[in-house]
């Protein structure tokens, strides 16, 4: 099942804002969303959101959650109390977690070099409306696998 990018981004917000009580930003979140969609891809062979991922020039971006969240600018993103998520299973629950614990520990800059040193943003054409697609994604995390 495939959630609302939305919904995955307020619960990367909710995680982060609980753990360490930093706000995370719009860049960083954008990055988190990328790994989390890419690791999905590759564990389970679905995506966890359906809404596409572009690559722009700092990196992967879900133009939708973008947006929503653009008036932040560099701030932290206050996570709404009032969305939430279940996930369908302990599963998929456990996979996000721990994508969370890999990636979440790197700054905003930090995970876009990362991303720009790889094949889904690397092998895409850039800028607004250019897709990074599942296939891409799912081929270069399946090597990331352990």
């Amino acid at each position: 099942m495939a959630y609302k990018a939305l919904d995955i981004a307020n619960e990367l917000l909710r995680l982060a804002d609980e753990g360490e009580g930093d706000l995370m930003t719009n860049m960083k979140l954008q990055k988190m969303l990328y790994y989390q969609q890419g690791f999905h891809l590759a564990y389970f062979g679905t995506p966890l959101f359906n809404e596409d991922i572009e690559a722009w020039m700092y990196g992967p971006v879900v133009p939708v959650v973008y947006d929503a969240y653009e008036c932040n600018g560099r701030m932290g993103i206050v996570p709404d109390p009032d969305r939430s998520i279940e996930f369908e299973n302990d599963e998929e629950w456990r996979l996000f977690l721990k994508v969370y614990d890999i990636y979440g520990q790197y700054s905003a800059i930090g995970l876009m070099n990362m991303t720009h040193g790889e094949a889904p943003w690397v092998n895409s054409s850039h800028g607004h409306g250019k897709v990074i697609t599942h296939e891409s994604m799912k081929t270069f995390f399946k090597t990331r696998l352990s």
